[in-house]
């Protein structure tokens, strides 16, 4: 395994510490009280977090035993074991339990207290206008819900679909599918109906809620001729709840008269009902999450409800220091597993923000805003748009009031070095920022930080609770200080039950246990630091390597997206017959700057300055943007196959990326260019 090049991310340097925690909220934040308990509990001191990781790993069952009392969970039926088996995959956890996600969901709290705190774009000109949906409500709309979907033949294992966007409908269906043990499926209406169906019709599912649109950058984008379509395609479907949001008022689409039964969803929620919850198997079945599917059949990961639960709250209480009375606000789109997480901020007595529409409209300080006025105590958002934000030259605590926000944790990319001193110069010098990482694999994390941690720029904290990460090296022997695969050692209760209609795991097992069989490799490559401390470099199947050095694709985006000529950048690594190499960058220039001479030269420079001259691209080329799959990952691996001479029908699946017309922008480049040449240095 190949050293790093020196630099910033690679050097063991931890740098200046931005935050550390008072006295007084290191004494009075979850995780302390969470040691103190511990301690008291195993007749053992846990001064701090990473004695008690540590412990958690060598003692997995010990540790999952005790969180299992920490967090309160209940079962009329008392579990066995902690675990049945030790080989991953095939780990049963908690046998003998019964547990229902909804029902713990729905449990903390007085009926009074908000739950959901429902937020869309604002009109042009137009303000901010929350609605909050209290506790007693919540509960009673998901008791009608489960009640009329058991009334239609909804049973345990039923699956129930849904095509919605961020709003309370989604929450509430996905509680009543829970309620009565059927099996949950959620795509957001900005997939098209190619790629909805692509992935419902794996589930056959037998009720399908459909959303007539949705908002975006100031538009009302009408959906209704696709949840026409969704119904007519989808053939085990027997009953339509159509959800009128977007055109409130208007006639229901028109379904075909000798299709699936429809009913409004006024009227699905019409009838009081008792609160039922069927008291399903630790691991039954709780949803299916879809992978991108950029390059192939998206893979159904299903979860389980203790799974989902265990691993939720414990992140919800000891990473996030979340409980009754505070508010949870994550930016998502339900086409990200991050929906599903924020679920256990309800489940950990808190309120969730639920914000429907751009994140840039009418411009990127609006979800600052929004932040402010929820008064929301944790903020979780991508950190693209941190950087969004700080390109746009908004300067957020100018906008609101952030004084109620604790922590802003950020993911689904790395956070860009220079993200973090803009956080602490323009948000607050008193948040915790947390840059998390983890996976639709496991709808949760592996590592990020707490507030018994400092926060240094560039670095994630560390491994959480339970994770046994490592990183290894070609050989599977770990490495520190080295870029190697991030892989977990020993199990984790989220991780998923099977992938759906995967015969014998043969799909699972070639997906995550490949090439060493009982270890979980999770396609990152990440550097693991004596101080436990984290930096992740991207996807492995889309790493770079020139002249035996793996040169990580965040590296680069962390240097240039710093930069205010740039809006976004894609760097690929493009192995040629011959063996030949290709590094080439492709850039969108920020409004106001194009790609010229000057720019490139200052592109080189910073990054032989920042980084190394390896990191020095063959060519660098102007993009009209860069692809992204619906979840928002940048379509690395495609457009590499693109520039290999892999036909477009096949490196890439247009249903599954935002625009297809940029990925055939990419697919006309790699036709019409011969790839070659070597950096100058």
């Amino acid at each position: 395994m190949s050293q790093v090049p020196s630099g910033p991310a690679a050097a063991d340097d931890l740098g200046p510490v931005l935050w550390q925690a008072s006295p007084e909220r290191a004494a009075a934040c979850t995780m302390t009280r969470f040691l103190t308990w511990l301690s008291e509990r195993e007749g053992r001191d846990f001064p701090d977090h990473d004695s008690m990781w540590a412990w958690s790993v060598e003692e997995t069952d010990r540790f999952w035993a005790a969180m299992w009392d920490f967090v309160d969970m209940r079962s009329p039926t008392p579990w066995t074991a902690v675990r049945e088996g030790d080989t991953m995959p095939g780990v049963r956890w908690f046998p003998g339990a019964s547990v229902n996600f909804a029902e713990r969901c729905l449990r903390p709290g007085a009926d009074d207290d908000p739950a959901l705190i429902c937020l869309k774009e604002p009109a042009a000109g137009g303000q901010l206008e929350p609605r909050t949906i209290t506790r007693g409500q919540l509960r009673r709309d998901v008791a009608a819900l489960a009640a009329w979907l058991r009334s239609v033949g909804v049973r345990p294992g039923d699956r129930v679909a849904a095509y919605l966007p961020n709003i309370e409908h989604a929450v509430i269906g996905c509680m009543a599918a829970a309620s009565v043990g059927a099996v949950w499926a959620l795509l957001s209406p900005d997939f098209g109906s190619e790629g909805t169906i692509a992935r419902l019709s794996q589930l056959e599912p037998t009720v399908l809620l459909a959303v007539d649109g949705y908002h975006w950058q100031g538009r009302t984008i009408d959906r209704r001729d696709v949840a026409v379509e969704l119904a007519a395609s989808l053939p085990t479907v027997r009953q339509v709840v159509q959800v009128s949001y977007a055109f409130p008022g208007e006639p229901l689409p028109g379904y075909a008269a000798d299709g699936p039964a429809v009913t409004a969803w006024v009227d699905a929620i019409a009838t009081d009902a008792p609160l039922e919850f069927e008291q399903t198997d630790f691991s039954h079945p709780l949803w299916v999450l879809f992978t991108s599917g950029t390059t192939g059949m998206p893979k159904g990961l299903v979860h389980g409800h203790g799974g989902i639960l265990m691993e939720g709250l414990k992140w919800a209480h000891l990473y996030a220091d979340l409980g009754l009375g505070d508010t949870y606000f994550t930016y998502t789109t339900t086409g990200w597993m991050l929906w599903n997480s924020q679920l256990l901020g309800l489940a950990a007595g808190s309120s969730i923000v639920l914000y429907e529409g751009s994140p840039g409209y009418p411009d990127f300080g609006v979800l600052w805003e929004a932040a402010g006025l929820v008064r929301a105590k944790v903020f979780f958002l991508g950190a693209a748009l941190v950087t969004a934000t700080q390109n746009a030259g908004i300067v957020p605590k100018e906008r609101a009031d952030l004084s109620c926000v604790q922590t802003i944790q950020v993911s689904g990319s790395a956070l860009p070095t220079a993200g973090y001193p803009w956080v602490y110069e323009n948000v607050s010098a008193d948040v915790r920022l947390d840059s998390t990482s983890g996976g639709t694999d496991i709808c949760g994390a592996f590592v990020g930080g707490n507030d018994l941690l400092p926060v240094r720029a560039g670095r994630i904290s560390g491994p959480l609770a339970g994770a046994a990460i490592a990183a290894w090296d070609d050989d599977g022997k770990p490495v520190t200080g080295e870029v190697g695969e991030l892989v977990i050692t020993r199990p984790m209760p989220s991780m998923p039950l099977h992938l759906w209609n995967d015969t014998d795991n043969a799909r699972y097992l070639d997906s995550y246990f490949d090439p060493w069989p009982g270890v979980w490799r999770h396609g990152d490559w990440i550097t693991l630091y004596s101080d436990h401390s984290v930096v992740i470099h991207g996807r492995s199947d889309a790493t770079l390597n020139r002249d035996g050095v793996r040169l990580g694709s965040s590296d680069f985006y962390g240097v240039l997206e710093a930069m205010p000529q740039i809006q976004e950048t894609l760097v690929l690594g493009v192995e040629q017959p011959g063996g030949g190499y290709y590094l080439p960058l492709f850039v969108v220039p920020a409004p106001g700057h194009e790609l010229d001479d000057e720019l490139i030269a200052a592109i080189r420079t910073e990054l032989r300055t920042k980084r190394t001259p390896r990191h020095v691209p063959d060519e660098i080329i102007a993009a009209p943007a860069i692809p992204h799959t619906l979840t928002g990952k940048r379509l690395e691996v495609p457009i590499k196959r693109l520039l290999q001479g892999v036909p477009l029908e096949k490196a890439a699946n247009l249903a599954a990326v935002d625009d297809p017309d940029v990925v055939r922008w990419f697919a006309e480049f790699a036709r019409t260019r011969s790839v070659g040449g070597s950096a100058s240095t």
